[in-house]
C-alpha cells in the first residue's frame, strides 16, 4: 500500500509566490494544510530553527506516518513541481 502524502505550506497573507504554490496544489487536487504566519513571529522563529530560513513560502512535503518530510526552501514554483514529481510521479 502506498504511503500517503502529506503537505504543509507556511505562507503569509498577501504573499503571490504563497498563493501560487496553493493554487498550483488545488489545480492538481492535492490537498495541504496551512500554516499561516502573517502575525505570528513564533512561527517564523520555528522556520529559523528547521530550515535557517524566516520566509515564505515553505512547503513540506512527507508522512505523517512516519514523521519525515523533505522542505522545498527555494522560492519558485519549478522547486514545488520537482519535489512533487519525485514523491508523486502519477499525479504530477
Amino acid at each position: 500500500m502506498a504511503k500517503k502524502i502529506d503537505v504543509v505550506v507556511w505562507s503569509k497573507q498577501g504573499c503571490s509566490y504563497c498563493d501560487e504554490v496553493k493554487a498550483y496544489l488545488q489545480g492538481l487536487e492535492i490537498s495541504y494544510k496551512t500554516v499561516d504566519v502573517t502575525h505570528n513571529d513564533t512561527f517564523r522563529d520555528i522556520l529559523q530553527a528547521k530550515y535557517g530560513v524566516r520566509y515564505v513560502p515553505i512547503v513540506e512535503i512527507g508522512s505523517s506516518e512516519d514523521g519525515v518530510y523533505k522542505a522545498v526552501t527555494e522560492i519558485g514554483l519549478e522547486h514545488v513541481k520537482t519535489a512533487l514529481a519525485i514523491d508523486l510521479p502519477a499525479k504530477v
